[in-house]
């Protein structure tokens, strides 16, 4: 149970950087860009409609459950999206995978909530503002990285994505402190004054510190004693 004693998500996702594509077809992690100047009209999200799913990894099994939205908005003009920005709660971690009570809930809890992981004492809150919103092609692809073998290998960001994609979103995280940029695709509908959107994609850890069990760092792997570095983020959220 030292997975999260992993890392969920997150959220919790940064991202894989697909080799095969070419970057305007990628799902990928960047430095902080500039935020999206945010126009036309502005909508709060709904915290109750609005989920943030994460699931970890490592070879003996998996973690999973969800960090609650506290706040946010969305800016729409027309049917298209301009800008937006969300608040997570870190220390409202769900694993949904364990019984919540229970003694390995609240280890696996409090690990997360450690400086091994999201250092929530320092860092309680996440937060998530987006830099573009452009159209997906016909022709954009998700390519998926290879990952190390077990009978828990992480899901690959290809089947992550929810069928028929409208958009690439990229957009600024910050967890513990650390920002970085990341563009996933996702499927969005604006319609009668409301905001529906779901993306699934993975991020790598590592890229804000989240760094316990690093399996770069695993000398044998085969003995099975590593964290995978990617986490997998499922976003549905809601927005009126």
């Amino acid at each position: 149970m030292k997975l999260f004693k992993q890392s969920g998500l997150l959220l919790a996702a940064a991202l894989i950087t697909f080799a095969c594509s070419k970057p305007s077809e990628t799902v990928e992690t960047s430095d902080a860009k500039e935020v999206a100047e945010a126009k036309g009209a502005v909508l709060a999200i709904n915290p109750s409609a609005t989920t943030i799913a994460w699931r970890g990894y490592k070879p003996a099994g998996q973690h999973y459950g969800e960090i609650p939205s506290t706040e946010g908005s969305i800016a729409v003009e027309g049917t298209e999206i301009t800008g937006g920005k969300f608040t997570f709660d870190i220390t409202g971690l769900k694993i949904t995978d364990l019984e919540e009570g229970s003694e390995n809930y609240g280890k696996l809890y409090g690990h997360l909530q450690s400086p091994d992981f999201f250092d929530a004492a320092n860092h309680p809150t996440a937060t998530f503002e987006i830099t573009s919103v452009e159209p997906f092609a016909a022709g954009d692809v998700i390519a998926d990285v290879e990952q190390f073998e077990t009978e828990n290998t992480p899901t690959a960001a290809s089947a992550l994505t929810p069928e028929n994609p409208t958009h690439w979103i990229s957009g600024n995280l910050t967890l513990r402190g650390n920002t970085k940029n990341i563009k996933f695709p996702a499927t969005v509908m604006v319609e009668n004054g409301a905001v529906a959107a779901k993306a699934g994609f993975n991020i790598d850890r590592t890229e804000w510190g989240l760094a316990y069990g690093d399996e770069a760092n695993a000398v044998d792997k085969a003995k099975d004693q590593f964290i995978y570095n990617t986490v997998s983020i499922q976003l549905d959220v809601k927005a009126d």
